[in-house]
């Protein structure tokens, strides 16, 4: 860093600080996550009383959320996100 004065590396710190604030927003993430979740076209589930229907579902998503090693928190979330109709109140 010879020749560099402390303003042109307050200046570097300062844009570098920038780009990781803007890379690691919480909604950033959540958004990524949901977009990676979706390309994997989980199914829905509509509820109604259809044990063998509720058990492929989980199944079907839960292979998804091996592939993306989902935390616990992020499985309530993106399989809530696919819940319809009946099985969404």
């Amino acid at each position: 860093m010879a020749g560099r004065t402390n303003a042109q590396i307050a200046e570097a710190l300062a844009t570098l600080a920038g780009i990781m604030v803007r890379d690691h927003q919480p909604g950033r993430e959540d958004e990524a996550r949901l977009e990676r979740f979706m390309k994997h076209k989980p199914p829905t589930f509509t509820g109604g009383y259809n044990p063998e229907g509720a058990e492929k579902w989980l199944e079907e998503v839960e292979i998804i959320f091996e592939a993306m090693r989902c935390s616990e928190e992020d499985k309530t979330t993106l399989g809530a996100y696919m819940l319809r109709e009946e099985a969404n109140h």
